[in-house]
This record gives C-alpha cells, sequence and structure tokens, in this order.
C-alpha cells in the first residue's frame, strides 16, 4: 500500500457501504454523527519522556531519532537491544536540549537558515541535492526532517558555545609546539594511528548500566551498523560531530589505558569497551601508517579493468573455463597500449581510472596490485552472477615522504584536545544543574 487505504479497506474497517461513503461530507471517509470516544487516549497529545530545564522531550522525539540509528545499522535489533537504545537514545537528547538551550543562554545564535543549509549538505552528499528524496527517506524509515534538523542544531549550536566560551581561554604556548614537532621528528619512522573513538560518560552510579550499553553498541557495530552513525549519535566526545575521527596521531597522545589497546590493533579492528576515568571509550582503528615517511599505499595508479558477463544459465564449470580462456587472452596482450583491442577481440569491456590511489582499494588487493609492473595483471575475479574482472596496472606515481603538520596543524591540533577536554567538563557540570523530570 502507498500509505492511503483502498476505498475497499476503508468501507470494510467502517461497516459501511461505498454508495453512503461517496455522498457523505468526508468524502470516502465516514464518519457517524453519534462518535463516541473509547478510552482517554488522544494521538493529538505527545507525552513527554523527559522534561529538560522546562523543554518536553516526546515519544516520539525518541522514536525518530532512534530511527536514525536503526536505518545506519541496516539491521534489525531485538527488542531488547532496541530498548537499551532507546535509552541511550533519550540520553543523548537530554544533552542535546542543555547544549541547545546553554547557547541560546549565552546569546549564541543558529540561524534557521544555516540548519538548512547544512541539511542540504548532506542531501547532496546522499541523494544529488535532491532534499525532497532526503525528506522522503527519512519519513519511510520512521524519522523525520526535523528530528535530524534538531540533531545538526545542537551540534552547531555546541560547537559554536565551545569556540566563543571555552577556545579563547585555551592556550597553548608556541614552545610546547616546537617541542612536539622536535619530538615528531626523533620518532621518524615509528607509527602513527588513525583512530575513531565513541566515549560515553559514566557517572559511578550507572558505570554498570553505561558499561552495558557500550558493549551493545560494539556488538551492534561488528554486526555491521556503522561506526560514524554510532560515535554521531551517542559519542559524548566533541569528535561526536565528526563521526568520531580524531586524525592521525601517535600513541604517546592518548591515555595509557587507550594507548596500551592501540598499539595492538590492526586497520579495521573494532575494542572496546575500554574503561577510563571517568567512563568507557570504543576504539576503532581506521588506518595506521610511519611517522614522516612515505607509505606505499599512498601512492597514485592508473589501472584498466578488463571484464566479461555470463549468460543465464552459466554454470560454475563453464564460467571457470571461460575464465581461464578471458585471463590467457588479456595476459597475451602485451600491456596496456594494446589491451582495448584484445578485449575487443573477445567481447569484453574495458574502463580506465588514471587516479586511483591504493590506500582506497579493497585491503586484499593493495598489496599485491603494488607489487606488479606496468602492464602485469591480477588474478581474475567475480563471480558467475557478477562476471569476471581483471585489473591491469599502467602506471605508478609513488608518493613524497610526508613533512608532517606545520606548525600551525599542530598548534590547532593542540588546541583542539584541550578544548575537547574542556568541553567535557562543561556538559558534565550542566547535567549536575539541569532539573529534569521523567515520565
Amino acid at each position: 500500500m502507498t500509505g492511503f487505504a483502498s476505498l475497499a479497506v476503508i468501507a470494510g474497517l467502517l461497516g459501511t457501504g461505498v454508495a453512503r461513503a461517496q455522498s457523505a461530507p468526508q468524502g470516502e471517509i465516514v464518519i457517524p454523527d453519534n462518535v463516541k470516544i473509547f478510552g482517554n487516549d488522544n494521538p493529538n497529545v505527545r507525552k513527554a519522556t523527559a522534561v529538560v530545564n522546562g523543554d518536553v522531550i516526546t515519544g516520539t522525539d525518541v522514536d525518530q531519532r532512534l530511527a536514525l540509528v536503526l536505518a545506519a545499522n541496516q539491521n534489525k535489533l531485538s527488542d531488547e537491544e532496541q530498548k537499551r537504545l532507546r535509552l541511550q537514545v533519550l540520553r543523548n537528547l537530554i544533552d542535546e536540549s542543555l547544549e541547545i538551550q546553554e547557547a541560546k543562554a549565552n546569546d549564541v545564535e543558529v540561524s534557521q537558515a544555516e540548519v538548512d543549509e547544512s541539511y542540504a549538505r548532506v542531501a547532496s552528499r546522499n541523494f544529488g541535492q535532491n532534499t525532497s528524496a532526503m525528506d522522503a527517506y527519512l519519513k519511510r524509515i520512521g524519522s523525520s526532517p526535523e528530528s535530524l534538523k534538531r540533531q545538526i542544531l545542537g551540534e552547531m549550536s555546541w560547537q559554536r558555545l565551545l569556540q566563543r566560551n571555552i577556545a579563547p581561554f585555551i592556550n597553548v604556548s608556541e614552545d610546547e609546539v616546537n617541542e612536539t614537532i622536535q619530538r615528531l621528528q626523533a620518532s621518524k619512522g615509528t607509527e602513527e594511528y588513525r583512530i575513531g573513538e565513541i566515549y560515553l560518560a559514566a557517572p559511578a552510579d550507572s558505570r554498570e548500566q553505561v558499561y552495558t550499553n557500550a558493549s551493545q553498541i560494539v556488538q551492534q557495530i561488528k554486526e555491521g551498523g556503522s561506526f560514524v552513525a554510532y560515535a554521531r549519535q551517542y559519542s559524548q566526545a566533541s569528535t561526536a560531530a565528526v563521526g568520531g575521527d580524531l586524525g592521525w596521531i601517535r600513541l604517546a597522545q592518548l591515555p595509557e589505558q587507550l594507548s596500551s589497546v592501540a598499539k595492538t590493533m590492526q586497520p579495521g579492528q573494532l575494542v572496546g569497551p575500554i574503561e577510563v576515568p571517568g567512563g568507557f571509550d570504543i576504539l576503532y582503528l581506521i588506518d595506521k601508517r610511519q611517522v614522516l615517511t612515505a607509505d606505499p599505499r599512498d601512492a597514485v595508479l592508473a589501472l584498466k579493468q578488463i571484464s566479461i558477463n555470463f549468460p543465464a544459465g552459466t554454470t560454475d564449470a563453464q564460467a571457470a573455463k571461460k575464465a581461464e580462456e578471458f585471463a590467457t587472452a588479456i595476459k597475451a596482450a602485451k600491456g596496456c597500449g594494446t589491451v582495448d583491442a584484445v578485449a575487443k577481440g573477445i567481447g569484453a569491456e574495458v574502463v580506465t581510472n588514471d587516479q586511483v590511489k591504493a590506500r582506497d582499494l579493497p585491503a586484499a588487493i593493495q598489496s599485491p596490485l603494488l607489487e606488479l609492473s606496468p602492464g602485469e595483471t591480477l588474478p581474475p575475479f567475480g563471480s558467475v552472477k557478477d562476471g569476471v574482472r581483471i585489473l591491469m596496472l599502467c602506471g605508478r606515481d609513488d608518493p613524497q615522504a610526508d613533512d608532517g603538520p606545520n606548525f600551525d596543524q599542530l598548534m590547532a591540533q593542540m588546541e583542539d584536545e584541550r578544548i575537547n577536554k574542556r568541553a567535557q567538563i562543561y556538559l558534565r557540570d550542566l547535567r549536575r544543574d539541569a532539573v529534569i523530570e521523567y515520565n
């Protein structure tokens, strides 16, 4: 159904004939004159889940924000798991309300036009600048444009407030920056890590519950949930606005509880919850590299992809035989200069891309590709359904050694870290002083 009940269904539900429906003042919807309401539920009354300093958070608010998380997960959660997530979403909405209230109290303004512009950018990335498609998608998953826009308002208000009330009082001296640069130069060749974090604050009286929630988040991400979506929704660190991304850091920049764990992690690995002062952390290792050293995976490759498809009904044995013949033909092409003609002769399609960064390719083929010489190919890959593909290396531009962050970049990074720590204390104080009523 498309969201509107058919005439026959409406007539059946209301116990009335079609002819009467057509002649009624309400059109196809027939409402008797002697209406009797059963129960006291009024669907137009939104019951509060919490009231934060007078601002109401309704069950609908929680439902719509929870829908964003479930959609990002792309997997079905049990009733028990959804119950836990609802509690976390409610806590996030409470924090969001406190942040918006504090911004208003300090005359920090975020205009509706700014929120709409940010919303349009999200729509542009996901729906090709079509905000109507974004609106429809949100409604289809059980959320709403208003819910996402409020989240955007909360993030922008909080960041703007921090920039005005905290950033001016953060001091990083030139000597500190220069000392850090010297340590970077001295650590050349050692590894640095790009880490994602989800931080959950845990007061002493709720540590067990927060630990349970954090464990549940870890499980959902391992089952296919989006780390970035969970970080944006749940993390109470300032990095939540960028999906939890800490950027490139050295282990010495992390607290000891986290650095000892991160040291043993491999790219793509998720670990947590890890107990830290004040709460729990979940770490995701996005990538790692050597400090001030060129990474082969930053090489820019020129590739040709040659592919063939199989007709319907092709068996595995037939596909294997044809794939072998295909690989033999391409190998005989003697490089990228003649492969197009060879491919045309066997009915294959060729796609060229000369700006492929090795790092952006699937991990399984990065190293094999980097070991090829121009004109060489990887073994064929694919399936009966999707066809067979062969990648041929046509050229490679090796990366230059990274000189590391400059003075200004490093100072900005150190300032951000200190702002983040102060922001956590700021929000903790707002929670402590808030008047919150629960249903």
